[in-house]
């Protein structure tokens, strides 16, 4: 089974329905509770086994009651994709310290704690896939992008410390690293790069599935998907 966090749009819905077309129980964790519905109600219409957990992932208390209610119900965590993100550009001196705190919080906090949680049942099954959903943002500089950027760096360092933890337990550890991706963040962007040249949700989607679907004996923990004419 899976859990997808940031299921209800987006990257995380792409990937809750690509997991779950290939047989997968899927628990989908957003804020959002009626978007949840939505994304489950379209498994559930193709035969799937969603379950929907409104979830703030920079909270401790609802990503542990989002753990919680999945090992109640599927009794184990399988896959943890992790596609909750905020994201603000601008350049740094205009930059708001409530815009900063806001994305170390969902970006990277929320992926601590939503890691940290699933990592018991995870070492008591000797086996797991976690996904953390990055941004080529973490490997080359983008003007206009230094908080997310310094909250993607962030997480990619925590996830090569956590594969190289978990390595000795079974549990893979990588991080997914997209280049521009067409999904709502870019609505509040003036003047975003042309929106018909970005990656699809879906594209993201089947790189986290080949990730999570390898043979035990190998691991992708490090992959960049990039749209045909670059990061755009």
């Amino acid at each position: 089974m899976a859990i997808v966090t940031g299921g209800g749009r987006g990257i995380g819905r792409a990937a809750a329905l690509a997991f779950a077309r290939e047989g997968a129980a899927v628990a989908l964790a957003a804020r959002t509770a009626s978007e949840l519905d939505a994304v489950a109600a379209e498994i559930q219409r193709s035969a799937g086994r969603p379950l929907a957990v409104p979830t703030d992932v920079t909270q401790e208390s609802s990503v542990a009651a989002l753990v919680d209610k999945v090992l109640a119900e599927f009794g184990k965590v399988d896959i943890l994709l992790t596609a909750a993100g905020a994201a603000t550009f601008g350049n740094l001196v205009d930059t708001k310290t409530e815009e900063w705190d806001r994305m170390l919080a969902v970006n990277l906090r929320g992926v601590f704690l939503t890691c940290r949680a699933v990592l018991p049942p995870m070492m008591r099954q000797r086996r797991g896939t976690i996904i953390n959903i990055v941004s080529v943002a973490a490997k080359r500089a983008i003007p206009g992008g230094g908080a997310y950027a310094a909250s993607k760096h962030g997480v990619l360092g925590l996830t090569q410390v956590l594969a190289e933890e978990m390595r000795p337990h079974g549990i893979r550890v990588g991080g997914l690293y997209p280049g521009a991706v067409d999904t709502s963040l870019w609505d509040a962007v003036p003047d975003p790069p042309e929106r018909s040249r970005m990656l699809r949700p879906e594209d993201v989607a089947e790189a986290a599935l080949l990730m999570a679907s390898l043979p035990p004996g190998a691991s992708l923990e490090d992959v960049t998907l990039l749209p045909a004419g670059g990061i755009l």
